[in-house]
């Protein structure tokens, strides 16, 4: 479901809940509530995956620029709405989850991260903080948190016994080289013994270890990983 269409089924339940509860109440709702966004990866990886040529279209940098104007538009339609509080994600090194590794094994032979999609990943992850930042000069009483996934991830990936997983580069559960086409739950699949030694449940999904870890950093990480603020100083503020 793309962003776009979200939005519009917010507009909808606002609206229902205005008729359920009153505009006051819901004016305090939506004021107080915090909008988590986990998006973009989509954007970045589909024309690796598919036989899109959207990428030939524009330059990387434009193509980064759409994406985060896209999310910037939608954060300034909530704001209309009643919405202050955001809370938002840069993005995994997107060159290393098993399916882009699995696309370097037939395109070079290599099992190596795909540096191509990490470049989309590290502009995406550079115009981010920057575009909120200006955004909420514009927008009064606009306040934010980012969590740095890219840093996150990318500290798994270099030690991961640290963080309890033995293996970073396969997927638990899926078919093909790595286990990385999600075709977990289909006719042909296979499955790992103990998913919670893995980073990655399929080819592009982490684990729910994983998100736990993520989770928490997010919630109350330290502002090295998750800044201005973090989740839990957003919830209170």
């Amino acid at each position: 479901m793309d962003l776009k269409t979200q939005l519009s089924n917010f507009k909808n339940m606002e609206k229902q809940l205005r008729q359920k509860l009153g505009a006051s109440e819901v004016k305090t709702l939506l004021s107080t509530a915090v909008y988590i966004f986990s998006i973009g990866t989509n954007d970045y990886m589909v024309p690796f995956t598919s036989n899109s040529t959207v990428l030939q279209s524009y330059s990387k940098k434009e193509y980064v620029k759409m994406v985060i104007g896209n999310i910037t538009t939608v954060i300034q339609e909530i704001y209309k709405i009643g919405g202050r509080k955001f809370g938002l994600s840069k993005l995994l090194p997107l060159g290393c989850p098993p399916i882009s590794r699995a696309l370097e094994i037939v395109r070079t032979g290599g099992s190596g991260c795909m540096e191509e999609v990490t470049v989309l990943s590290k502009l995406h992850n550079r115009a981010l903080p920057k575009a909120l930042k200006e955004l909420k000069s514009q927008l009064e009483g606009c306040t934010y948190s980012i969590f740095d996934a890219y840093t996150a991830g990318t500290a798994i990936f270099n030690n991961p016994s640290k963080y309890g997983f033995e293996e970073v580069k396969m997927a638990c559960c899926g078919s093909g080289p790595l286990r990385a086409s999600i075709t977990c739950g289909q006719k042909v699949y296979q499955l790992c013994d103990n998913v919670s030694e893995y980073l990655f449940f399929d080819g592009i999904h982490p684990t729910e270890k994983a998100n736990y870890q993520f989770a928490k950093l997010m919630w109350d990480g330290s502002p090295k990983i998750v800044k201005p603020y973090n989740l839990k100083t957003l919830f209170e503020k």
